[in-house]
C-alpha cells in the first residue's frame, strides 16, 4: 500500500509543477496584448473630430419665447430661449439661497417664484422645467 500512496503522490507534484508552466506564457501574452490595444486608442482619436464637426445645435432650444408676467418678475421681460430662462431661474435662485439646505433638490420659493411655481411654497429641481414650459410662449 505504501507503493500506490508514493505512485499516487508523485502525479500531483508533477500537477503543481505544470501550473507555473502555464502561468508563464499567460505573462508574456499579457506583455504583447497591450501593445495591440494602443494601436487602436489612435485610430479612435482621429474618428473623434469628425464627429465634433457633423454635430449642430438644435434650433428649437434657441428659439425666443416671451416669458408670462409672473416669469417676467424674475427673468425680464424679453423674449429668451428656453435654455437662458432656465440658466436666469438659477442665478436668481441661486443669489436669493432658496435652495434648500437639506434637500439641495429642493428650492424653496419666494414671492416672485411663487406663482410660477404655481402656488407652491417648495419645488422640486425637476419639476422647474415643467413650470417654466407654462410660462413661455
Amino acid at each position: 500500500m505504501a507503493t500506490k500512496k508514493a505512485k499516487k503522490a508523485a502525479p500531483k507534484k508533477a500537477a503543481k509543477k505544470a501550473a507555473p508552466k502555464k502561468a508563464a506564457p499567460k505573462k508574456a501574452a499579457k506583455k504583447a496584448a497591450p501593445k495591440k490595444a494602443a494601436a487602436p486608442k489612435k485610430a479612435a482619436k482621429k474618428a473623434a473630430p469628425k464627429k465634433k464637426a457633423a454635430r449642430k445645435p438644435n434650433a428649437a432650444f434657441m428659439k425666443a419665447l416671451t416669458p408670462s408676467a409672473d416669469l417676467a418678475a424674475v427673468i425680464g421681460n424679453k423674449p429668451v430661449p428656453r435654455t437662458e430662462a432656465v440658466k436666469k431661474i438659477w442665478a436668481y435662485i441661486k443669489a436669493n439661497k432658496l435652495q434648500d439646505a437639506k434637500n439641495k433638490r429642493m428650492i424653496n420659493a419666494d414671492a416672485k417664484l411663487k406663482p410660477v411655481f404655481g402656488g407652491k411654497a417648495q419645488a422640486s429641481m425637476f419639476d422647474m422645467a415643467k413650470f417654466l414650459n407654462k410660462h413661455l410662449s
